[in-house]
């Protein structure tokens, strides 16, 4: 992949269920596409005249307006199930085939291309987007880039549902698909413990992180008995901001702030409750604090949580509604 991207030079994105397939320090990658992409991501989309799909299936988050989706670009989409050929977005070429396949005869047909003014382009479209929240102490975007600098490139990282899921998407800075377990759009809240016990299980070798909110941490945390019986090293960090983050977003951004079902908050104690289960807990305010707990964290041999306090007025960012394009894009 990164290869076929070099040798034709061209800019790239992922979807979130690609996350890590491109190196995340590779001037080429512009980050995520789609509602919760990045500004480079869409709008090099919107403006390419053509646009190479690679095992994508085009869904409802990532083409959100089919019909205006890269309606400049001649699409050529590869895939190796016949039915996702024009199934949501219509398409100029096709190649039914496994993208593995594909590039490897590809690559070597191909001669060394160069995109300067195009590339110069599209990083003119590079804008880091978040929400100017006041009050806050420790940001999603610092927890995460603080994650993976105190961990090695081989890191498992696990998500539930939710902010935290995207924010993930955006900030890791893995290099390998396989190292990142989301449930993408099935959105089952409660996913990530027993898919982070599972890849603990799978890789006992590997450090795993899971990333959870408070909200799809309630639905399954009562498998902390499993990790603590299988003393499995799992750090869990919770991003506690005591709302169902997404759906609140959504009903503060599209329904004139009536909220119904998403304030709810929970007064659990994650340190109390991690010790009544036998797994060490640390409750965290700033970024200084959960350094210090996660490098503590790394040495113990069970499982940890770390609950974050993060402000309910935290928003994913940028985001484009549904049904709408970059025209539409919500940067604040």
């Amino acid at each position: 992949m990164n290869a076929f991207i070099e040798r034709i030079d061209a800019v790239a994105t992922y979807t979130l269920m690609g996350a890590g397939v491109l190196k995340h320090d590779d001037p080429r990658n512009l980050g995520l596409i789609g509602m919760h992409g990045s500004m480079a991501a869409n709008q090099a989309i919107d403006q390419a005249d053509l646009v190479i799909a690679l095992g994508t299936r085009f869904s409802d988050r990532v083409a959100l307006n089919p019909n205006r989706f890269a309606q400049r670009a001649a699409i050529v989409h590869v895939d190796i199930d016949e039915s996702e050929i024009n199934k949501n977005v219509l398409i100029n070429f096709d190649v039914v085939a496994d993208v593995k396949d594909f590039l490897t005869a590809l690559l070597p047909k191909i001669e060394q291309k160069r995109n300067d003014a195009w590339i110069k382009h599209v990083s003119s479209f590079r804008k880091f987007v978040e929400t100017d929240v006041k009050e806050a102490t420790i940001r999603p975007k610092d927890i995460i880039e603080a994650a993976c600098d105190l961990t090695d490139k081989e890191t498992i990282y696990v998500t539930d549902v939710g902010q935290h899921q995207m924010w993930a998407a955006q900030y890791l800075k893995h290099e390998k698909a396989e190292n990142f377990l989301t449930s993408g759009g099935l959105g089952t809240m409660g996913y990530g413990y027993g898919a982070a016990i599972g890849a603990q299980f799978g890789k006992p070798e590997k450090r795993v992180i899971h990333f959870t909110g408070d909200g799809s941490f309630h639905m399954n945390l009562n498998e902390a008995c499993t990790a603590v019986s299988n003393r499995l090293p799992i750090i869990t960090i919770i991003f506690d901001n005591k709302v169902l983050g997404m759906v609140y977003q959504w009903q503060t951004v599209f329904y004139n702030k009536h909220y119904s079902q998403t304030i709810l908050q929970r007064q659990t104690d994650y340190v109390q409750l991690a010790k009544g289960f036998g797994a060490k807990g640390f409750e965290v305010n700033t970024i200084e604090q959960f350094k210090d707990a996660f490098t503590k964290a790394l040495k113990e041999d069970g499982p940890v949580w770390i609950a974050c306090n993060i402000a309910k007025e935290e928003r994913v960012l940028p985001m484009i509604p549904n049904g709408g394009t970059v025209e539409d894009m919500i940067t604040n």
